[in-house]
C-alpha cells in the first residue's frame, strides 16, 4: 500500500463520474481511507497528510470535487451556507432565495445562491463548487436529483438538506402539497355547487406526473373529489408540464368543453391558461391555483389561491442545520389557503 509516496504521472480513469473505488484505486490505497480523506477524519485513523494530500489532489484531477483538498485538509468552519435553486421565475422561489439570505445573514454566515435551470447535471457541477468553497451546509431547493447531491455532500463531510422536493438520503422540509390541493379543490368544487353544475368535475393542469410534488397535488385533487362524491375522468388531470405554452398547447388539444373550474398547478401554468383565455374568449371558466401571487389575485375568475409558508420552511431548515437529523425525515409545512372573490 502507498502511505504518501511520490505524486508520480497523472492517470485518467474512465470518463465517467469516479467513485472512491476509483480514487482508491488511483491512490494505491483502500476505500476505506479516501472515505475517511474525503469526509475529513484522516486524522483520527492516523492516515498521513502526505497520503491524505496525495488522495485529495487525484480527487480533484479526476473531477471528484474542484480543490476538494482546501475543505477536507481544513476542517474549520467557513460560516458558508449555499443553495441550489432551481429557477426564479416566480414569487415563491424568489421569496425563498430573498429570506434565505437574510435568515443566513442574521446567523452571521454567508450566503451563496446559484440557479441550475432544473438540469440535473448543472446541480451536480453547483453542489460540487460549493463543496470546494467549504460551504458548512449546502440547501438543495427543488433537486431533480437530490440523493445524487446527498451522497456526495455526505462523502465530502458537507451537511446537506433538501428543501421543497424531498430526498432519500439527507433530511428534506417540503410543503404539505397534498392538504393544501384538496382544500383548494374543496373551495372550487364549494364554488360550483348550485343544481345546475352538480357533479361537474374541474380539470387539473400544469405541473409534472414524476414530480413529488405534482403527485400529491393530484392525489389531493382526487380526493376533494371523492368527497363529493364526483366521478373524476383520467382526461381530466393534465400534468402538461409547468411552462406557460405547455399549458396552452394543452388547453387547445383537451378534447371536450373545459369546465366550469380550473386548478391551476403554478402561477408559471396560470400564465399560460390566461393567454388561452385571452384567445377564447367565450369560454368561461373559474379557477384555483396553487401557488400565490399578489397581482395573480386580482384576475377575474379567481376563486382562490395557495401560498407556501416560506417563512415557516426557511425556520425549519436553519433549525435542522443545527442538528443531527435521520436522513429520512421529511417535514411537511402547512399552506396557507387564500379565499378570493373569483367572478364576484
Amino acid at each position: 500500500m502507498d502511505t504518501g509516496g511520490s505524486d508520480g504521472q497523472k492517470e485518467k480513469i474512465s470518463p465517467k463520474r469516479p467513485t472512491i473505488y476509483d480514487l482508491a484505486e488511483l491512490a494505491g490505497t483502500s476505500p476505506s481511507a479516501v472515505s475517511s480523506v474525503l469526509n475529513g477524519t484522516w486524522k483520527k485513523r492516523r492516515i498521513s497528510e502526505k497520503l491524505a494530500k496525495r488522495i485529495s489532489k487525484i480527487a480533484e484531477e479526476q473531477g471528484y470535487a474542484v480543490n476538494i483538498q482546501a475543505s477536507v485538509l481544513r476542517r474549520v468552519r467557513s460560516n458558508i451556507i449555499g443553495m441550489i435553486m432551481p429557477k426564479y421565475d416566480n414569487r415563491y422561489f424568489g421569496a425563498i432565495a430573498e429570506q434565505f439570505e437574510a435568515l443566513a445573514r442574521a446567523r452571521g454566515l454567508f450566503p451563496v445562491i446559484t440557479c441550475t435551470q432544473r438540469e440535473p447535471e448543472l446541480e451536480f457541477e453547483a453542489a460540487r463548487e460549493l463543496v470546494s468553497y467549504q460551504v458548512d451546509c449546502l440547501i438543495s431547493t427543488g433537486a431533480t436529483d437530490p440523493d445524487r447531491i446527498s451522497e456526495f455532500c455526505a462523502a465530502a463531510g458537507v451537511r446537506s438538506i433538501n428543501l421543497d422536493l424531498p430526498g432519500s438520503k439527507a433530511p428534506s422540509v417540503v410543503s404539505d402539497n397534498f392538504a393544501g390541493a384538496r382544500d383548494l379543490t374543496r373551495l372550487l368544487l364549494q364554488r360550483f355547487a348550485a343544481p345546475a353544475a352538480e357533479g361537474q368535475p374541474l380539470l387539473f393542469i400544469g405541473g409534472r406526473g414524476s414530480d413529488h410534488n405534482t403527485a400529491e397535488r393530484i392525489r389531493g385533487f382526487e380526493a376533494a373529489h371523492a368527497e363529493f362524491g364526483i366521478p373524476l375522468p383520467p382526461e381530466n388531470i393534465l400534468p402538461c408540464g409547468y411552462a406557460a405554452q405547455k399549458a396552452e398547447d394543452a388547453l387547445d388539444a383537451f378534447p371536450s368543453s373545459l369546465p366550469a373550474g380550473l386548478f391551476v398547478n403554478s402561477t408559471i401554468t396560470l400564465e399560460g391558461v390566461i393567454r388561452w383565455q385571452a384567445r377564447n374568449p367565450s369560454r368561461a371558466f373559474e379557477f384555483g391555483c396553487f401557488d400565490w401571487d399578489p397581482f395573480a389575485a386580482l384576475l377575474p375568475g379567481n376563486v382562490g389561491m395557495v401560498q407556501q409558508d416560506v417563512a415557516g420552511m426557511l425556520a425549519k431548515v436553519f433549525e435542522l442545520t443545527a442538528t443531527e437529523a435521520s436522513p429520512d425525515l421529511n417535514v411537511e409545512i402547512p399552506c396557507i389557503i387564500k379565499r378570493l372573490g373569483g367572478q364576484g
